[in-house]
């Protein structure tokens, strides 16, 4: 398989793969985990929940079995941007182009069963692009302003890093921008960061050093701190399943949402200098734990609990980029789309070919650049 496009599709599928294997886990804690399924999870699992069609907090969402949720339906919608524009993003992008595919056309949502527009599936914090954007008229730019700091956005942003292969100050950049539409402070910078990493781990030679120390170059404020803090901690685990508290006490001071997940905090989720996400900091304490090792990287992230599938997507998209396509075990792809109907492998030739579209496009624009430049070289001293 072309690198290029093994690694793109180790990271899509990394990503998917873990999305739906964290589902089920989603919302609980590790003890509570380990007492619904008998001990650790280790790949493909049934719902937390057996009556998930009435049993709140999960109705109507048919979480585990291999079902995707939210996480990859807007990576893919994503990627379904890219094809269209086939260049770099930016805010108005998402208001052009993201938002109509949210609103306009019925795909399969595996967590119903049924097809559904992408609308009708996203969580509050996504349904605001749509409220801003298309009801509001906010300019795209502000539009994220207002809306609770969370994940959102970073969710999703991992074809960014794809785009900017090797180039993680402008998958930063590049992320920053698109993120205006939906999120503001640590969650924009989240994103940012989040989208860095991939685009380091997309580069031939990275490895996790290289993806963390991009990351701690690149973050700010409470996201860099968090990201120091769960690091270092995760250096000093030699497996997950003895260090999972290991890795939450360190990004405890950094997490507004509290001890109990789903009752946060009455301040949780509000803009904040000094506070981060949880979930991008302890995807990559997995990934040191796991020393890049895409299994042990994902299902430490799953077993963790907690918002468990997008932590799993953050982990799984790195270490396939890392690893490439084999780096995924065969199984989980297998089992993932089966379950979910789909298949997670077909983004990456897709995100692939839109990336070396636009590196085109950069080549020919840093031509011109260097050309309208050329003007102002140093005109050499005259002899005396």
């Amino acid at each position: 398989m072309d690198a290029l496009v093994n690694a793109s599709t180790g990271a899509l599928a990394g990503a998917a793969v873990g999305d739906a294997l964290g589902g089920a886990a989603e919302g609980n804690t590790p003890e509570a985990i380990q007492e619904r399924y008998d001990g650790f999870i280790q790949g493909v699992v049934p719902p937390f929940l057996p009556d998930w069609r009435n049993a709140r907090p999960i109705a109507p969402y048919h979480k585990g079995d291999g079902h995707i949720t939210d996480d990859t339906l807007m990576t893919t919608a994503l990627v379904e941007v890219y094809d269209t524009v086939r260049d770099h993003l930016d805010a108005f992008a998402v208001a052009d182009h993201l938002v109509p595919l949210l609103i306009g056309e019925k795909r399969w949502i595996p967590e119903f069963e049924s097809e559904a527009l992408l609308l009708q599936r996203i969580f509050l914090a996504e349904k605001w692009l749509v409220a801003r954007l298309h009801y509001g008229h906010i300019d795209p730019r502000e539009a994220g302003v207002g809306n609770i700091v969370n994940c959102g956005a970073t969710m999703y942003v991992g074809p960014i890093g794809i785009v900017n292969a090797g180039n993680p100050d402008g998958a930063y950049a590049e992320a920053i921008d698109v993120a205006a539409a939906h999120q503001s402070s640590y969650g924009r910078e989240a994103a940012g960061v989040f989208a860095a990493a991939v685009a380091e781990a997309m580069r031939p030679g990275a490895d996790v050093d290289s993806v963390v120390a991009t990351a701690l170059r690149l973050a700010k404020d409470g996201t860099r701190d968090a990201i120091e803090a769960v690091a270092e901690a995760a250096a000093g685990v030699t497996d997950w399943r003895g260090g999972l508290a290991t890795l939450r006490s360190a990004v405890e001071p950094f997490d507004t949402v509290g001890p109990h997940y789903r009752a946060p905090a009455k301040d949780a989720r509000i803009p904040s200098r000094t506070k981060s996400i949880e979930e991008l900091p302890i995807a990559i304490g997995m990934l040191i734990a796991a020393r890049g090792d895409y299994r042990e990287a994902v299902l430490g992230s799953i077993n963790y609990g907690r918002d468990s599938d997008s932590i799993a997507v953050m982990a799984g998209s790195v270490a396939g980029a890392l690893g490439g396509l084999e780096a995924v075990p065969a199984e989980w792809v297998e089992a993932v789309n089966a379950g979910s109907r789909m298949d997670v492998t077909a983004t990456g030739p897709v995100i692939a070919a839109v990336a070396r579209d636009v590196w085109a496009k950069d080549a020919a624009r840093a031509s011109a650049v260097a050309a309208a430049r050329s003007a102002y070289a140093p005109v050499a001293a005259e002899a005396v």
